[in-house]
């Protein structure tokens, strides 16, 4: 099965037939974003204020379990959050005693659970409960998996509303049926009195009642036509709004998440900086700033090389993630190699593809086997400072050129801070083996 992105679940959510079809959907979307964690859906009855039970994609099938809990276990200010909807509330120490509540297997660690509420015709109609595991590092699965939850949620709105519709379709039936049924009764009590006795006043009473019920029949009938035209005309209005909607839904949330990773980026500058001016031990400094960088790119590679005291090479001043026989201090001759080759050029290189990248003019009869990567020179007052590589994104992603615009303003700071520091003027370490890519 081909990875679940925003527009596959749109398009699946618009073909799903019923809200379990749309909730696998959801779950697979879940899987590519992280594989540990699990979603629920807590169906809320707004009478009854409960949550009445509670749906689990597992695998192709839906998992139905009863909770029967009132919503006024959750705290107020979490109550308040989760019913105005929009983003994830996070229930923090709390959540293994949530989950336990909501019936939902706990992690060994405790995990985290975050709630999301789904609106529809302006109340509270369900829950969506992501509950994933405790992390140190990265970027939290509610942040990424947000964008999914709000599609599910026109799809959800879609089958809630059909579903009030047919309950509407139905009380209709009933009453009609209803009506009908007193109407066939007193119909047959009046032929028999009729066929013993001369009608009296009672009997007329009677037929005039008779007409009553059957004019209220015919209203009846007028209502449930409208009403069937009506809901017909509104489920052509859906149908023809749902996908430019969708495509509304997925630019706004393609939009969001670029300036959500600009907002990182600025928090990022910020710890570079605050972390300059705080650091007194270089080594932590330096591994802070590959650190920083490394984690924002989300590579699991990455290296930062400075200019060594020696002219004409560079040094490997801090790594993450490189083969074991690559040490810190090994020299390279700019020149040589792809970090070489940028430093010599002074312009970044981004590789998408490994094998389309073998025509580029920097990197003739190089070998690659590391997949998308980025390559890019750190320059101060037009002073070559040094250069710094990432790739192996983590989930086989791949680098564009808005990561290349985000590593250069990264870049920009930590150059100042390089040179602020004055670590190209440090002694490197001991040389060791020649640094690859």
């Amino acid at each position: 099965m081909a990875p679940r992105t925003l527009q596959s679940l749109a398009h699946a959510l618009a073909t799903a037939p019923d809200l379990d079809a749309a909730l696998v959907a959801l779950g697979e979307g879940l899987a590519e974003v992280d594989r540990t964690a699990y979603v629920a859906l807590l169906r809320y009855d707004g009478r009854r204020e409960m949550i009445v039970d509670r749906l689990t994609p597992t695998g192709g099938t839906v998992g139905r379990t009863m909770v029967e809990t009132t919503f006024d276990h959750l705290s107020a200010p979490v109550r308040h959050a989760v019913s105005q909807g929009a983003e994830f509330v996070d229930l923090g120490d709390q959540s293994q005693e949530y989950a336990r509540l909501f019936g939902m297997m706990p992690f060994v660690d405790g995990g985290m659970l975050a709630l999301r509420g789904i609106r529809f015709d302006g109340y509270l109609a369900a829950v969506v409960a992501l509950y994933e595991s405790k992390k140190i590092f990265g970027t939290r699965a509610s942040e990424r998996f947000a964008p999914f939850v709000a599609l599910f949620e026109l799809g959800f709105a879609r089958f809630a509303e059909r579903e009030a519709r047919d309950e509407a379709v139905r009380h209709v039936e009933d009453v009609t049926h209803r009506v009908h049924g007193e109407y066939v009764k007193k119909l047959a009590a009046l032929e028999r009195r009729l066929a013993k006795q001369v009608p009296s006043q009672e009997q007329l009473g009677t037929a005039s009642r008779l007409i009553e019920l059957e004019a209220e029949i015919a209203r009846a009938n007028e209502e449930a036509r409208r009403a069937a035209k009506r809901a017909e005309d509104l489920e052509q209005q859906v149908a023809a709004g749902s996908p430019k909607l969708e495509q509304m839904q997925v630019e706004l949330h393609r939009r969001s998440e670029l300036l959500r990773q600009k907002t990182r980026t600025l928090y990022l500058i910020d710890k570079v900086l605050t972390l300059d001016n705080m650091a007194t031990d270089p080594r932590k400094l330096i591994d802070g700033l590959l650190a920083l960088v490394g984690d924002d790119m989300a590579a699991q590679r990455c290296s930062l090389m400075l200019m060594a005291p020696e002219p004409g090479y560079l040094y490997l001043a801090a790594a993450r993630g490189l083969a074991p026989h690559i040490v810190e201090g090994s020299r390279i001759a700019i020149g040589e190699g792809v970090a070489g080759r940028v430093a010599a050029s002074r312009e970044p290189i981004l590789v998408q593809d490994v094998e389309a990248a073998q025509a580029h003019p920097l990197l003739r009869d190089q070998y690659f086997t590391t997949g998308s990567f980025i390559s890019f020179p750190l320059i101060y007052h037009d002073t070559l400072v040094g250069v710094v590589n990432l790739t192996n994104r983590a989930q086989r992603g791949v680098f564009i050129e808005e990561d290349v615009e985000r590593v250069r303003l990264l870049g920009l700071v930590i150059s100042l801070v390089v040179s602020h520091a004055r670590f190209v003027e440090r002694p490197a370490p001991a040389p060791g083996a020649l640094v690859a890519n």
